[in-house]
């Protein structure tokens, strides 16, 4: 680990920076899956909230 030493005497200890990297565009496969994902995921809300409701409405 890397540490400074000041003038006073105390310990600096710096954290280890991670590599960089260059991220890539998602292809059009991972978008399309994404899309799909969204869609699911949208109507999974969307059918709990309407859940909860007709059981409000209910009581």
């Amino acid at each position: 680990m890397p540490y400074t030493e000041e003038e006073d005497g105390r310990l600096n200890n710096f954290a280890v920076q991670p590599k960089m990297y260059v991220a890539n565009p998602p292809t059009k496969k991972q978008q399309r899956n994404y899309i799909i994902m969204g869609l699911l995921s949208l109507l999974l809300v969307s059918g709990l909230i309407w859940i909860t409701v007709s059981i409000s409405q209910g009581a």
